[in-house]
């Protein structure tokens, strides 16, 4: 097996109290944080990612308790006020119901990672999203796959989701501190690039209709002062290009 990459995060939850803002409770301390990017997003997949965000907003995960992320959010169809946004299917992008919600799923897991929760169930995507490192996403579907996670301290966590103009952040707050330091790395094992495809079209001008995403082999691990264990292995199919030339 060739090494082709790895990637490197390092959280060290170390005197985390320092990061509450001083608005805030004294008692409480961040055991970990992480965010994902905006950037490239469209309106419709920011605005059911916020709606998304606001629902986890504030929930709480007993003591050893187990957390799922479809229970939580509730689903997201029409009447939740959720849109149509892009998703990824069969190699194409296609509108659906509540698209975007996912990123936010991504954030609390990679947030969940590096607070050293347990991983009970998640599912990667078909193709490798934008907004997070190969290895490291987390798909949803309301009625069907599902992000559970297990609280491994003897205190209740709450979890902190917010959307800035940056991005989302998903913040993890128990009653005391954590001292630890929590490397995750990802294994690039396999690399393979996307193909370019032309259909024709009926439009005045060629149009790109998917970009093309490459794609991978990835061995996720974490390390939790100094034990390391693997996370997950992940093989994700490259998105092809597509470019529709202009009709004739």
């Amino acid at each position: 097996m060739r090494l082709l990459g790895v990637l490197l995060l390092v959280g060290i939850v170390v005197g985390v109290g320092a990061l509450v803002a001083a608005n805030e409770d004294p008692e409480s301390h961040v055991l970990a944080r992480f965010e994902t990017p905006l950037e490239g997003r469209t309106i419709s997949q920011r605005h059911n990612a916020r709606l998304s965000v606001e629902a986890l907003n504030g929930a709480v995960i007993d003591p050893h308790g187990e957390f799922s992320f479809n229970k939580t959010v509730g689903g997201w169809s029409k009447d939740m006020g959720y849109v149509k946004a892009p998703v990824s299917f069969n190699g194409a992008l296609v509108d659906d119901w509540g698209g975007g919600v996912c990123q936010t799923s991504t954030t609390l897991y990679n947030a969940a990672l590096l607070g050293g929760f347990e991983v009970v169930e998640r599912s990667r995507h078909r193709f490798a999203p934008g907004y997070c490192p190969p290895g490291r996403d987390a798909a949803v579907a309301f009625g069907g796959i599902d992000l559970k996670l297990k609280n491994p301290y003897d205190f209740r966590v709450s979890i902190r989701a917010e959307m800035k103009r940056s991005g989302l952040v998903v913040s993890l707050i128990g009653p005391k501190k954590v001292d630890r330091k929590v490397l995750l790395s990802s294994e690039i094992v396999r690399f393979v690039s996307p193909r370019e495809y032309k259909i024709e079209g009926s439009g005045p001008v060629n149009r790109v209709r998917n970009s093309g995403k490459p794609g991978y082999e990835v061995m996720t691990y974490r390390t939790i002062d100094g034990r390391q264990e693997l996370v997950s292995v992940d093989s994700y199919p490259p998105f092809h290009r597509i470019l529709e030339t202009k009709g004739r």
